[in-house]
């Protein structure tokens, strides 16, 4: 690990100086592609820097050791020499998890879908929530949110809604949202009090670029349509809206929500090269699957992840094992804690199994 370590430190600084030449300040693809490798080195160097420092003055320590000291020195020695071993083993621990092979698609965008699944209408009542409290969150994270489509109800839950997430670590942060929610409470169109068991789905996909999906346009057959809204209502009477079929997947991708019929049809194309590159990495996910299970982070859409439970106020990750009562704050997008426990557990997971 100190070799690979080593050979990451190298890379970093050869980075500084390729930073600070001037035939690569003025080629705008080299600059930018350099800073990022260097951004993404940063935090395993400080972290390599400061485990070399801090081995230096153990050394130290324990030399001194072999002095002759009064027993008020011998003391301070012993106390310095225990605050560096402690440190010493949180960076050792800290580097282990920041060697761990990175997820390629963790700093991409995300295209969310959410949709309202057992419960009828209080099932879209809750994909809505759920949509909210991923706006939220990713309004504190500082991202940008769009709808791609939308498909509402009477009462102006989601049936269907799909939207993009834009912004560094939006995948990193995500990717283990997907789902099946479930919620507990009195739904608004119950009469007599009592409480009711829904569940809406959640899939987080990882934006694909063109590069890594290339859609002929031999392989797709687009369809028009006119926009409806909530109960069927015609929204306008062009042929606006836009479904797109991928024949050799049978994906389909359709979007209404954009007013001319090109930006429809260029957000379902976005969806729909989302869509074929998660079909590979789900493919590619069961092949690693039927080698090792991983508890999270499979993929299973159908698998039930967190339950929210109104009245007691109450939200659990059946995952993590993870109960937090404070219902609110956590609708209102401050999922932080969950975010965080979950990449915890996933990279505890990662080191047990030595990967």
């Amino acid at each position: 690990m100190l070799d690979r370590l080593q050979s990451l430190a190298d890379r970093y600084e050869k980075l500084s100086e390729l930073l600070c030449d001037p035939d690569v300040a003025n080629d705008t693809k080299k600059l930018r592609e350099y800073s990022k490798e260097q951004s993404d080195l940063q935090e395993a160097y400080d972290a390599y820097t400061e485990y070399k420092m801090v081995i230096e003055q153990l050394t130290d320590a324990k030399a001194m050791q072999n002095e002759k000291l009064d027993d008020e020195m011998r003391d301070l020695v012993k106390m310095e020499i225990d605050e560096l071993e402690e440190r010493r083993e949180q960076l050792e621990e800290q580097i282990k998890i920041l060697m761990l092979p990175k997820d390629p698609n963790d700093d991409k965008n995300v295209i969310v879908e959410i949709r309202g699944a057992a419960g009828g209408d209080e099932a879209a009542l809750f994909a809505a929530d759920l949509y909210r409290m991923y706006t939220r969150y990713a309004d504190r994270q500082g991202w940008k949110t769009e709808i791609l489509e939308a498909s509402l109800n009477d009462l102006g839950g989601f049936k269907e809604v799909i939207f993009m997430v834009s912004g560094k670590g939006a995948y990193s942060k995500l990717k283990y949202e997907s789902g099946a929610h479930r919620v507990q409470r009195i739904p608004v169109t119950e009469s007599g009090g009592r409480i009711h068991t829904s569940t809406s789905t959640v899939v987080v996909i990882p934006e694909a670029e063109e590069v890594e999906v290339e859609i002929k346009e031999s392989d797709i057959r687009v369809d028009t349509f006119c926009s409806s809204g909530a109960g069927g209502q015609s929204v306008n009477t062009t042929k606006s809206a836009v479904r797109v079929t991928h024949l050799p997947t049978g994906i389909v991708a359709t979007c209404q929500d954009g007013k001319s019929q090109n930006s429809n049809k260029e957000k379902a194309l976005q969806v729909l090269r989302a869509r074929i590159y998660d079909k590979f990495l789900q493919e590619e996910q069961q092949k690693y699957d039927s080698e090792r299970k991983n508890k999270i982070g499979t993929g299973d859409r159908s698998e039930r992840i967190r339950t929210y439970n109104f009245p007691q106020s109450r939200v659990t990750d059946h995952r993590i094992g993870m109960t937090v009562h404070r219902l609110e704050s956590v609708m209102d997008g401050d999922m932080e804690e969950f975010i965080s426990a979950l990449t915890v557990a996933a990279q505890a997971e990662q080191l047990e199994k030595g990967e």
